[in-house]
């Protein structure tokens, strides 16, 4: 039978999109197929839908998400009752839910709806629906005893009316009030109570959607612009040196288009990150001069100045009713509500209370979820190298939002800072370190000359090759000050892993340093080692790295089921390089007897059922092999990109194996989703390398 959940409120302006988003990500995590109902809804776009159907790739039709409009609601109810209207609901529920194995409800939103009674009509259809109600409370604005009162009300309706109530929430309290509510509300109430703290960075609009409001017209800026939040607004009237000292971070500049030395100044400011700002709106219809407008591009690539007809009076009345919303356009914000979400939510718990269990496919999607909870739940240190690289600030961004682990940034600092304000993304909980500049450089420099005074470095030549980004990243892995590393986006796998082999070495008991990749297909994951870093192992390497192999897979909640791959099934094939995976194969199970493996073996009777009946009917591994080890790094490397790019499998690695501490590579095609991937990733095998330190620097 499917299931469902019906998240609802009891009033309007709750920030429930929030809570609907965060159990969205729940649902995810452990269902493949999870289905979307809005029993009423508003003319005009489904912004929330539209970002659900983004981020978590749903193929469900649009028109088939829908109950039916308000206005059309409240007709119906009128002319024949309740009793008719929720019918027809609940024909469209069900129509639902027959595709679906769990059902995500998202309760109306009393806003305009003419509906008397919103509040019962809600506890109906999630009786008929046969749903778990998660009620969300507003409490912005209010103390920790208004709070209380108001939560108790709104479970006691929802209860009274026969719901079954799971959980309750209540969202955008004032944070210093939070702690008080938590324990107000444990004490008062029978199920769990969450509180979620007010966040500005989800009330504060984007650029472009303060341009939509306005109708302004763009003169400057790009799409990263315009996806800025607007976290303040100041506006320009005075002298430049007194208005400089009113900007603040994040904030959205108004000032008359006349005023080209403002318009200057700001960017200017923005430029030396001091502070960043969102962008510039021009009013009076008035603007800078073409020279005055070159030199602001030049300034402030990508930073939107805007210009409205109007005057800053009418303009700040417009821009004070603003509201940030979450959207498909808006992907930073989802990331900041699901960092709200899972900080101030028992994830655990409250997927006990829905009832979720877990499918027993893994997605893609459910593989990456799992990455990013697991690296949450045991907090590491990751130095990025790049730290002047887009793709890796972008998916700085991403791991700080979600809180996904602690992050050191490498480079110069003001070029690191200003491309992060160029691009919007706030730094504040990112280490920043120069290694040129750093105290640790010295330290490193001695210690360096140290560990390879063997092959004649001195401390002058250590002091300058501890300078290089990739040295200095792999040395405080080396010496606690950080847990793992991550590089490669711009940087060759030689610059990523040599200062990994000189310094932190190859783990006891592993003979070479190997790779794999996490292949996500549509049904399962499967575990393809090395496709990265050995040419040509021989057997006794090969073994090595289906046992390093077996070892990560498990780490990463893959049973092992280990395939030793070569163009000859069993002992229908002879020759060299079939001869090596018979002995690598036999390697295997002298020195760990515990593991299933199966080689030679081909590729497609490893993975294949039916060809595996014909070709070893007896095999524990043939057809249903989760760890496929390749003969050679040609083999390998090809196959991953065949099957990555013709069945649209997500491959995520290379994850290197084999080191004392995590150090791992990045392809220099890196998506930023690869990148926070990968991150998890090191994260998670930090957890399971060493325990938790403190990191100075």
């Amino acid at each position: 039978m499917t299931r469902s959940v019906y998240v609802t409120g009891i009033d309007r302006g709750d920030g429930r999109q929030v809570i609907e988003l965060g159990v969205m990500e729940l649902l995810t995590r452990h269902v493949d197929r999870v289905g979307v109902f809005r029993p009423l809804v508003h003319d005009g776009p489904d912004r929330l839908f539209e970002l659900l159907r983004a981020r978590y790739r749903l193929t469900q039709p649009a028109d088939s998400v829908y109950g039916i409009g308000y206005a059309e609601a409240a007709a119906l109810q009128a002319e024949r009752g309740t009793d008719e209207l929720v019918s027809r609901l609940v024909d469209r529920f069900h129509e639902v839910a027959r595709q679906y194995e769990y059902v995500l409800v998202l309760g109306s939103d009393y806003a305009d709806t003419s509906l008397p009674d919103e509040l019962a009509l809600n506890a109906r259809l999630a009786n008929e629906f046969g749903a778990a109600v998660i009620p969300v409370v507003g409490g912005q604005g209010q103390d920790a005893e208004s709070v209380r009162a108001e939560a108790r009300n709104a479970h006691r309706a929802y209860t009274s009316l026969g719901c079954d109530v799971v959980a309750l929430v209540v969202n955008r309290v004032a944070p210093g009030q939070r702690t008080a509510v938590v324990e107000r509300l444990a004490a008062r109430l029978p199920v769990p109570c969450y509180a979620l703290p007010e966040d500005g960075a989800l009330s504060a609009p984007t650029v472009g959607q303060i341009v939509q409001t306005l109708g302004a017209e763009i003169l400057l800026g790009d799409d990263s612009g315009l996806a800025r939040d607007a976290r303040d607004f100041v506006f320009g009237g005075a002298m430049l040196p007194t208005f400089l000292k009113a900007l603040t971070p994040g904030c959205m500049v108004i000032t008359p288009g006349d005023r080209a030395d403002l318009v200057i100044g700001s960017l200017a400011a923005h430029s030396a990150g001091a502070p960043p700002i969102a962008g510039v709106v021009l009013t009076l219809d008035e603007r800078p001069g073409p020279d005055i407008m070159a030199l602001a591009a030049r300034l402030a690539p990508g930073t939107p100045v805007v210009s409205v007809p109007g005057g800053s009076f009418p303009t700040a009345a417009e821009l004070f009713a603003v509201e940030g919303k979450l959207n498909a356009a808006s992907p930073r914000k989802a990331e900041t509500a699901l960092g709200l979400f899972e900080r101030h939510v028992n994830t655990s718990e409250l997927t006990d209370r829905i009832s979720v269990a877990r499918s027993g496919r893994v997605t893609p999607m459910m593989f990456e979820h799992e990455l990013i909870e697991r690296s949450r739940s045991g907090r590491r240190r990751v130095v990025l190298p790049e730290g002047t690289e887009e793709r890796v600030l972008r998916a700085a961004d991403v791991l700080l939002r979600r809180d996904v682990c602690d992050l050191t940034l490498l480079g110069e600092e003001e070029a690191i800072r200003k491309r992060a304000a160029d691009l919007a993304i706030d730094l504040a909980d990112a280490q920043i370190i120069d290694p040129q500049t750093s105290a640790l450089r010295e330290r490193f420099a001695e210690l360096y000359a140290t560990l390879r005074s063997h092959k004649g470095v001195s401390y002058e030549l250590a002091y300058d090759v501890v300078a290089d980004v990739s040295y200095f990243g792999t040395l405080m892995v080396q010496e606690g000050l950080a847990d793992g590393m991550v590089s490669g986006a711009v940087h060759s796998t030689a610059a990523t892993i040599r200062p990994a082999f000189e310094i932190i070495k190859t783990r006891p008991g592993a003979q070479i340093v190997s790779s794999v990749f996490f292949m996500c297909l549509a049904d399962r994951v499967l575990v393809y080692g090395d496709c990265a870093v050995n040419p040509d192992p021989n057997a006794e390497q090969l073994a090595d790295i289906a046992i390093q192999s077996a070892t990560t897979a498990a780490r990463f909640g893959v049973e092992p089921r280990i395939a030793m791959l070569s163009y000859s099934t069993g002992t229908s094939g002879s020759g060299a390089d079939v001869d090596k995976v018979r002995k690598a194969t036999e390697l295997v199970r002298e020195r760990r007897p515990d593991l299933l493996v199966e080689g030679p073996i081909q590729y497609d009777a490893a993975v294949d059922a039916a060809v595996a009946a014909t070709k070893l009917p007896e095999s524990e591994v043939a057809g249903k092999a989760t760890v496929l080890i390749f003969p050679d790094l040609n083999t390998g490397n090809n196959t991953y990109k065949a099957v990555q790019r013709s069945a649209g499998a997500v491959a995520v690695g290379p994850v290197l194996q084999g080191l004392r501490k995590p150090v791992n590579d990045l392809s220099r095609g890196a998506l930023v989703q690869d990148i926070v991937n990968t991150v998890a990733i090191t994260a998670i095998q930090a957890q399971g390398a060493q325990p938790g330190a403190g990191h100075t620097a």
